[in-house]
Protein backbone atom coordinates (compact mmCIF):
# COMPACT_ATOMS: atom_id res chain seq x y z
CA UNK A 1 0.00 0.00 0.00
CA UNK A 2 1.63 3.46 -0.99
CA UNK A 3 0.92 6.42 1.13
CA UNK A 4 0.77 10.09 0.30
CA UNK A 5 0.72 13.28 2.28
CA UNK A 6 -1.22 16.19 0.69
CA UNK A 7 -0.07 19.51 2.51
CA UNK A 8 -3.03 21.61 1.41
CA UNK A 9 -2.37 25.61 0.64
CA UNK A 10 0.03 26.71 3.61
CA UNK A 11 0.89 30.08 1.78
CA UNK A 12 1.79 33.26 2.67
CA UNK A 13 -1.94 34.90 2.76
CA UNK A 14 -3.18 32.45 5.13
CA UNK A 15 -1.19 32.75 7.84
CA UNK A 16 -2.28 35.06 10.58
CA UNK A 17 -1.35 38.26 9.15
CA UNK A 18 -2.26 37.57 5.54
CA UNK A 19 -4.91 39.12 3.59
CA UNK A 20 -6.90 35.74 4.50
CA UNK A 21 -5.45 35.07 7.73
CA UNK A 22 -6.21 31.99 9.97
CA UNK A 23 -5.95 31.71 13.26
CA UNK A 24 -2.90 30.22 14.70
CA UNK A 25 -1.99 28.63 11.00
CA UNK A 26 1.29 29.29 11.10
CA UNK A 27 1.05 26.50 14.53
CA UNK A 28 0.96 23.63 11.78
CA UNK A 29 4.44 24.50 9.70
CA UNK A 30 6.14 22.62 12.22
CA UNK A 31 3.81 19.64 12.24
CA UNK A 32 4.03 19.05 9.05
CA UNK A 33 7.28 19.62 8.60
CA UNK A 34 8.28 17.02 11.35
CA UNK A 35 5.41 14.98 9.06
CA UNK A 36 7.06 14.96 5.90
CA UNK A 37 9.91 12.64 6.52
CA UNK A 38 7.32 9.90 7.30
CA UNK A 39 6.12 9.72 3.95
CA UNK A 40 7.56 8.10 0.57
CA UNK A 41 5.35 10.90 -1.56
CA UNK A 42 4.93 14.50 -0.77
CA UNK A 43 2.88 16.66 -2.21
CA UNK A 44 1.16 20.29 -2.07
CA UNK A 45 -1.70 22.38 -3.45
CA UNK A 46 -1.68 25.82 -3.68
CA UNK A 47 -4.57 28.50 -4.45
CA UNK A 48 -3.64 30.12 -7.64
CA UNK A 49 -6.18 32.71 -8.29
CA UNK A 50 -6.18 35.21 -11.05
CA UNK A 51 -6.47 39.14 -9.84
CA UNK A 52 -10.35 39.24 -10.95
CA UNK A 53 -11.39 36.04 -9.51
CA UNK A 54 -15.02 35.08 -8.85
CA UNK A 55 -14.55 34.25 -4.99
CA UNK A 56 -12.88 37.93 -4.48
CA UNK A 57 -15.68 40.16 -2.79
CA UNK A 58 -14.15 43.54 -4.88
CA UNK A 59 -14.92 41.73 -8.22
CA UNK A 60 -18.72 41.99 -7.39
CA UNK A 61 -18.28 45.20 -4.67
CA UNK A 62 -19.35 43.34 -2.24
CA UNK A 63 -18.39 42.92 1.47
CA UNK A 64 -16.49 39.77 2.41
CA UNK A 65 -18.55 36.84 3.74
CA UNK A 66 -21.51 37.73 1.60
CA UNK A 67 -22.70 34.55 -0.70
CA UNK A 68 -23.75 34.79 -4.35
CA UNK A 69 -24.70 32.23 -6.52
CA UNK A 70 -22.49 30.77 -9.24
CA UNK A 71 -24.20 28.52 -11.40
CA UNK A 72 -26.66 27.11 -8.96
CA UNK A 73 -23.88 26.77 -6.40
CA UNK A 74 -23.43 29.27 -3.36
CA UNK A 75 -20.52 30.97 -3.04
CA UNK A 76 -18.62 32.65 -0.06
CA UNK A 77 -17.15 35.81 -1.48
CA UNK A 78 -13.74 36.13 0.32
CA UNK A 79 -10.81 39.24 0.58
CA UNK A 80 -8.60 39.15 -2.58
CA UNK A 81 -5.95 36.29 -2.11
CA UNK A 82 -3.58 34.23 -3.20
CA UNK A 83 -3.32 35.85 -6.66
CA UNK A 84 -0.75 33.90 -9.00
CA UNK A 85 3.27 34.83 -9.00
CA UNK A 86 2.22 37.11 -5.78
CA UNK A 87 4.09 36.78 -2.25
CA UNK A 88 0.59 35.80 -0.96
CA UNK A 89 0.12 32.63 -3.17
CA UNK A 90 4.09 31.52 -2.67
CA UNK A 91 4.24 28.49 0.08
CA UNK A 92 5.79 29.92 3.26
CA UNK A 93 9.23 29.64 3.25
CA UNK A 94 9.57 27.69 6.57
CA UNK A 95 8.13 24.84 4.61
CA UNK A 96 10.45 22.00 4.24
CA UNK A 97 10.03 21.73 0.15
CA UNK A 98 13.08 19.54 -0.34
CA UNK A 99 10.71 16.44 -0.06
CA UNK A 100 7.31 17.57 -1.60
CA UNK A 101 7.80 15.71 -4.97
CA UNK A 102 4.90 17.90 -7.30
CA UNK A 103 3.10 21.10 -6.63
CA UNK A 104 -1.10 21.42 -8.14
CA UNK A 105 -2.66 24.87 -8.50
CA UNK A 106 -6.35 25.11 -7.87
CA UNK A 107 -8.86 28.23 -8.58
CA UNK A 108 -7.25 29.25 -11.67
CA UNK A 109 -10.03 29.52 -13.64
CA UNK A 110 -11.75 33.39 -13.38
CA UNK A 111 -15.09 31.88 -13.21
CA UNK A 112 -14.91 28.74 -10.94
CA UNK A 113 -13.65 29.09 -7.06
CA UNK A 114 -11.72 25.37 -6.13
CA UNK A 115 -11.60 24.52 -2.79
CA UNK A 116 -10.35 20.86 -2.90
CA UNK A 117 -7.17 20.26 -4.60
CA UNK A 118 -8.79 17.45 -6.93
CA UNK A 119 -11.24 19.51 -8.62
CA UNK A 120 -13.18 22.56 -9.35
CA UNK A 121 -15.99 23.33 -7.54
CA UNK A 122 -17.87 22.41 -10.45
CA UNK A 123 -16.57 19.13 -10.80
CA UNK A 124 -15.92 20.24 -14.12
CA UNK A 125 -11.70 20.42 -14.22
CA UNK A 126 -9.27 17.81 -12.26
CA UNK A 127 -5.88 19.90 -11.23
CA UNK A 128 -3.91 16.51 -12.43
CA UNK A 129 -3.51 15.37 -8.76
CA UNK A 130 -5.64 11.83 -9.40
CA UNK A 131 -3.67 11.26 -12.57
CA UNK A 132 -0.49 11.73 -10.50
CA UNK A 133 -1.28 9.64 -7.37
CA UNK A 134 -2.83 6.59 -9.54
CA UNK A 135 0.56 6.70 -11.20
CA UNK A 136 2.57 6.42 -8.18
CA UNK A 137 -0.03 3.78 -7.26
CA UNK A 138 -1.13 5.34 -3.99
CA UNK A 139 -4.41 4.10 -2.46
CA UNK A 140 -4.62 5.79 1.20
CA UNK A 141 -4.19 10.09 1.16
CA UNK A 142 -2.74 11.77 4.60
CA UNK A 143 -4.46 15.18 4.40
CA UNK A 144 -2.91 18.23 6.83
CA UNK A 145 -2.93 21.91 5.91
CA UNK A 146 -5.75 24.79 5.53
CA UNK A 147 -8.27 25.38 5.99
CA UNK A 148 -10.21 22.09 7.81
CA UNK A 149 -13.81 23.20 6.85
CA UNK A 150 -12.91 24.25 3.17
CA UNK A 151 -10.05 23.13 1.37
CA UNK A 152 -9.11 19.97 3.99
CA UNK A 153 -12.70 18.94 4.33
CA UNK A 154 -13.37 19.15 0.31
CA UNK A 155 -10.02 17.20 -0.75
CA UNK A 156 -11.06 14.80 1.92
CA UNK A 157 -14.21 14.53 0.25
CA UNK A 158 -13.33 14.19 -3.21
CA UNK A 159 -10.57 11.47 -2.44
CA UNK A 160 -13.40 9.37 -0.64
CA UNK A 161 -15.38 9.60 -3.89
CA UNK A 162 -12.41 8.74 -6.01
CA UNK A 163 -11.85 5.66 -4.41
CA UNK A 164 -8.98 6.47 -1.98
CA UNK A 165 -8.58 5.78 1.80
CA UNK A 166 -8.56 8.93 3.61
CA UNK A 167 -7.14 10.49 6.93
CA UNK A 168 -7.23 14.22 7.86
CA UNK A 169 -4.41 14.80 10.46
CA UNK A 170 -6.58 16.83 12.01
CA UNK A 171 -3.79 18.83 14.53
CA UNK A 172 -1.57 20.16 11.85
CA UNK A 173 -4.90 21.64 10.11
CA UNK A 174 -6.72 25.22 11.14
CA UNK A 175 -10.08 26.04 10.43
CA UNK A 176 -11.09 29.69 9.37
CA UNK A 177 -14.76 29.54 10.94
CA UNK A 178 -16.57 32.38 9.87
CA UNK A 179 -18.78 30.61 11.94
CA UNK A 180 -18.20 29.56 15.12
CA UNK A 181 -19.07 26.03 14.59
CA UNK A 182 -17.98 25.68 11.50
CA UNK A 183 -15.09 23.40 11.76
CA UNK A 184 -16.94 21.12 14.54
CA UNK A 185 -19.37 20.56 12.01
CA UNK A 186 -16.87 19.63 9.03
CA UNK A 187 -14.94 17.30 11.34
CA UNK A 188 -18.84 15.33 11.97
CA UNK A 189 -19.45 15.61 8.34
CA UNK A 190 -15.60 13.51 7.01
CA UNK A 191 -15.86 11.24 10.33
CA UNK A 192 -19.66 10.49 8.87
CA UNK A 193 -19.00 9.78 5.50
CA UNK A 194 -15.65 7.60 6.20
CA UNK A 195 -12.44 9.84 6.79
CA UNK A 196 -10.58 8.76 9.64
CA UNK A 197 -9.40 11.69 11.64
CA UNK A 198 -6.17 11.00 13.47
CA UNK A 199 -3.50 13.19 15.27
CA UNK A 200 0.06 13.74 14.11
CA UNK A 201 1.18 11.82 17.31
CA UNK A 202 0.15 8.37 16.30
CA UNK A 203 2.10 8.42 12.71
Amino acid sequence: MIEALIIVDLQYDFMPDGALGVKKANEVIPLINGLIGKFSLVVASQDWHPANHISFADTHAMEVGETIEVHGTEQVLWPVHCVEHTHGAALVKELNKDRIHKYFHKGCDPKIDSYSAFYDNERKKETGLDAFLREKNVTKIFIAGLTTEYCVFYTALDGLEMGYEVAVIIDACRPVNLEPHDEKNAVEKMKKAGVEIIRSNSL
